[in-house]
């Protein structure tokens, strides 16, 4: 596929824990096709996925999630007894990427192009949007946007702490529409007619955080009302000719166990991610 130029697009990634394994064969899809876009925004899990699109690595998304899903160094409850998180944070987030499956940071910090992860302000409540390619080697961005309260710990930044960028923008559309794009590939992790509700274990989270931070809370209450709306403005974009969406045909598991189910997530988007690639490129020649 030739003259795929998204200029004035941007490229926005939902989280959604091992749900984006869908996101890494879409954007594999795309890296087969030399397609980059110039604007891309990352929440939580998304963000993972950018870093591998980013730096040109195909298929590391997926390897990694495949070869360390079931290493207790990687996910397992004894990880709370020296990090108080459910993911071996120093594993997954630097040994990992700079010793077991090397993360090609050369080719990533030299990305000509904008990279954002947006993080929540525990203190504030608010969502704050990091340039992601200035992130150490360390992850430590990816750690805060990743960081699901009561699984991980608050991550700190220039000594303010920060959780999971999805409490506060779990679809960042509205940021790109800040910055000047008028074009949006969007890419979601739920199937089409999903709304989120709340749920007993969020509810939980709120009344053991509300003390400690109040205004993060505040923003979790209205999370829920937040991505639903958001989600129907992402779907009147697509209407006008704004945006293209790409969702997974079925639910996909955020905690997904079996390798065989991930396989076939992220076959699904990649095999999605080529079928779409002449109304990508109608799309963005409009």
């Amino acid at each position: 596929m030739s003259n795929l130029s998204p200029n004035n697009c941007s490229l926005i990634l939902e989280g959604g824990t091992f749900r984006t394994i869908y996101t890494a064969g879409i954007l594999d899809s795309f890296l087969d096709h030399k397609l980059m876009m110039p604007y891309i925004v990352g929440i939580s899990a998304g963000a993972i996925n950018a870093c591998s699109y980013v730096s040109r690595q195909k298929e590391r998304t997926f390897r990694v999630l495949a070869d360390y899903r079931h290493d207790k160094r990687y996910m397992g409850f004894r990880n709370f007894l020296k990090e108080k998180s459910l993911f071996g944070l120093d594993f997954a987030y630097d040994v990992v990427p700079n010793q077991l499956d090397l993360f090609d940071w050369d080719t990533y910090k030299k990305h000509d192009g904008t990279v954002l992860f947006g993080v929540t302000n525990a203190l504030t409540g608010n969502i704050e949007y990091m340039n992601a390619l200035e992130m150490d080697k360390k992850c430590t961005m990816l750690r805060a946007t990743c960081a699901i309260p009561m699984l991980f710990p608050e991550i700190k930044i220039n000594e303010t702490p920060y959780f999971d960028g999805g409490l506060a923008d779990p679809i960042p559309i509205r940021k790109a529409l800040e910055d000047g794009y008028d074009k949006h590939v969007i890419i979601l992790t739920r199937p089409q007619g999903y709304r989120k509700q709340m749920d007993r274990q969020s509810k939980w989270v709120m009344r053991l955080l509300r003390k400690k931070y109040p205004k993060l809370v505040e923003q979790m209450a209205v999370r829920v009302d937040k991505y639903n709306q958001t989600v129907e403005f992402c779907e009147k974009l697509e209407q006008e000719g704004k945006a293209i969406i790409f969702r997974p045909e079925f639910a996909l598991n955020s905690m997904e166990k079996n390798v065989l189910n991930m396989r076939q997530g992220y076959e699904m988007g990649y095999k999605l991610g080529n079928e779409r690639l002449s109304q990508l490129q109608q799309f963005f020649n409009k």
